[in-house]
């Protein structure tokens, strides 16, 4: 009976070589601003005349997200939808300009990798020991290695669990009561649900989740062109018309390869070494190339060595490796860009001109209305009020458009309201419709009004509803 085959190829390890460079420095440099950014951000204080004096902090109780001067409540949620189109659009503006780059320099799962492998390397040494360790038997040393960045990996996913957290919630008070068992349950299973996912995606799948999980890996070539910048490797270059060789004897200055046909690849695999997904950069474009330029770097360190000009793996475009020039303005990108900046500039109004209250009106439908004794028709509303500004409001209620109507608040005589503070108000207009009036209902508006005269009065629209 013939042996099953697998359904899956087992993963073969990656054990990525470090390197120095421009672009490996510019990783560094985008990965400690990210870094800082993520952990420090809420212990930012931001005084505030009401509300909490945390800079950005998600307060889902009370339905208010702090952005430092901006308060979001749940009316503004279309906000969220621009700023998700926004991202969107300037994802693919960029792709289409230097494809995969926020997977190589932006993305959290590239980020969060790169200092697990960093951790790792410390830990267990360069590519040949860590090559060395994984093939020896377990013996003291392995297990101690292991267990070592292992521990560090799951201090640095706890680290980013409880980072998480503290957005939700005063901060330092979150770290007090979360390490004395006082946190609300949520807290912990967050920090615990982020814990294992960071330290299962950062430390043992890596390059999988590029490869296989992330679907962006899938349809960024829809967004290449021929003009579209990319980790490219200069095969006419490299390989000549006898390929590529190593520096032997005879082989070894640009000038006896070139006599020979031979390429400036002098086979050392440096490039390869480096690759966090394990690719090599030399069979052209794979999906699995997150364009973080490491290659680059390794293979101008070779370059330099050999006294060698740079640019035998560059940032490039299909067009310009055939001779052509690169047109960074074409159509698509200009296209990407009218996008970005229309919705950009959208988000930017409705933010600036967000008047510092929101109302609306229901009308009470059973009953749709009620006829007095005297003869007037009642018509019942609840009006929602929220006070979306940073100050104190005192409101007067009143309507316009029914002369000769009377407003019933109840036992509401004061609409105050504190900043973030919502209300509703059941009001009832009575009215006594004229014998000429014709259909069944009959325009007219709320007026809210500021006593302070601090905001413009308010006016929502609404219908009195009656009958013949």
């Amino acid at each position: 009976m013939a042996e099953q085959q697998p359904m899956y190829e087992a993963r073969i390890p990656i054990h990525p070589r470090s390197v120095k460079g421009r672009f490996r420095n510019l990783k560094t440099g985008i990965l400690v601003v990210a870094y800082s950014v993520y952990f420090l951000l809420p212990w930012i204080r931001w005084e505030r005349e009401f509300g909490p004096n945390q800079a950005i902090l998600f307060d889902i109780p009370g339905r208010q997200f702090f952005l430092f001067d901006l308060v979001v409540y749940p009316q503004d949620i279309f906000w969220l939808a621009g700023f998700l189109m926004l991202a969107a659009v300037t994802l693919f503006f960029v792709t289409g300009l230097a494809g995969r780059v926020f997977c190589g320099y932006f993305c959290f799962q590239t980020l969060w990798t790169d200092v697990y492998m960093y951790l790792e390397r410390k830990i267990q040494g360069e590519r040949p020991a860590r090559i060395r360790l994984s093939k020896q038997p377990w013996n003291g040393e392995k297990i101690l290695k292991y267990a070592a960045t292992h521990a560090s990996w799951l201090l640095v996913a706890f680290a980013t669990g409880l980072g998480f957290v503290l957005y939700w919630g005063d901060a330092p008070t979150i770290v007090q009561q979360f390490f004395v068992g006082e946190a609300v349950f949520a807290a912990y299973v967050t920090a615990g649900i982020l814990t294992a996912t960071t330290y299962t995606a950062a430390g043992l799948a890596r390059e999988q989740v590029c490869t296989f999980i992330c679907p962006y890996a899938r349809f960024q070539s829809v967004m290449f062109d021929k003009d579209t910048m990319i980790v490219s490797y200069d095969e006419d270059r490299g390989e000549g018309s006898a390929g590529r060789a190593k520096p032997v004897k005879g082989l070894q200055t640009r000038e006896e390869r070139q006599a020979a046909g031979v390429g400036d690849c002098i086979d050392c695999g440096y490039c390869v070494q480096v690759c966090p997904t394990g690719i090599d950069i030399r069979d052209g474009l794979q999906y699995q190339c997150i364009h973080c330029a490491l290659c680059v770097d390794a293979c101008d360190t070779i370059m330099d060595k050999q006294g060698w000009p740079r640019g035998l793996i560059r940032y490039t475009s299909e067009r310009e490796l055939e001779g052509g020039k690169t047109h960074p303005i074409r159509l698509k990108t200009v296209g990407y860009g009218a996008v970005m900046l229309v919705i950009l500039g959208a988000l930017v109004a409705s933010i600036l001109d967000r008047p510092p209250m929101d109302a609306n009106v229901n009308q009470v439908r059973q009953p749709l209305y009620v006829q007095m004794s005297d003869g007037q028709i009642q018509n019942s509303y609840e009006i929602r009020l929220n006070n979306t500004s940073q100050e104190v409001l005192d409101f007067e209620l009143g309507i316009d458009g029914l002369d000769g109507a009377t407003l019933d608040l109840g036992q509401v005589s004061d609409i105050r309201l504190e900043p973030g503070e919502r209300l509703t108000v059941l009001a009832r207009v009575r009215y006594d419709v004229p014998p000429d009036a014709s259909g069944s209902r009959i325009p007219f508006d709320f007026v809210i009004t500021d006593r302070e005269g601090r905001i413009d009065p308010y006016t929502i629209g609404s219908q009195f509803s009656y009958a013949r």
